[in-house]
């Protein structure tokens, strides 16, 4: 499992306070709420990309001890962001940048996230945002990770781009057993994706 319990995090003062979520191998919960409610604080935490002001995190069983460069447990979670384009060096090509983990499969990974081979030459300023973000996804899964966060990864993308990419990352927890926390401000997606969501409160006013 993918634990975060009594979570409170934030940058100068606190964003969330308290908030404990579960996210089960091979479950979707969704994570929903208000603009400034916290959603991206909580992924940034439970992706181990945050240390928290108060609180903990587990996965599989072990107490999170250190953040970012310092996470052990950092491959076991792979993570999509809102914006592909800030998310790439942009000097990579998309075959560069599904390496970056170190990954020795990218044609592998492209075919599984519906890359053509003409594409992997290509820099992020010459691809579409949905491109761009299906070579997010295939670096996500690079390494396998035994949890996929996405962090409003559909924002920039048509329907059909999201319809592909949630069905490959169905797929991946059929044949793998993973688990996805899925952020999103569209209620409608979550309630097709998710098999149940947890909704943050607005931030009370200062």
């Amino acid at each position: 499992m993918l634990t975060g319990l009594g979570i409170t995090a934030g940058y100068r003062e606190p964003v969330i306070t308290d908030v404990s979520l579960t996210v089960h191998p091979g479950q979707t919960v969704g994570l929903a709420g208000p603009s400034g409610s916290g959603k991206s604080t909580v992924a940034r935490v439970l992706a181990l990309l945050h240390k928290p002001f108060a609180g903990t995190v587990e996965i599989d069983g072990e107490t999170v001890t250190g953040y970012r460069f310092k996470a052990r447990q950092r491959t076991k979670i792979g993570v999509l962001f809102q914006q592909p384009r800030l998310s790439v060096d942009p000097r990579f090509t998309l075959r560069q940048a599904i390496a970056e983990p170190g990954a020795d499969r990218v044609d592998e990974l492209a075919e599984k996230v519906m890359l053509t081979g003409d594409l992997l030459g290509r820099r992020p300023h010459e691809v579409s945002d949905g491109q761009l973000q299906r070579a997010c996804l295939a670096r996500a899964l690079a390494l396998n990770p035994r949890y996929l966060i996405c962090d409003e990864m559909t924002t920039m993308l048509d329907a059909s781009t999201t319809a592909a990419l949630v069905g490959v990352i169905r797929a991946y927890q059929q044949e793998s057993g993973a688990g996805v926390l899925a952020i999103s401000h569209d209620a409608t997606l979550l309630g097709r994706w998710a098999d149940e969501t947890v909704r943050l409160s607005a931030p009370l006013p200062r």
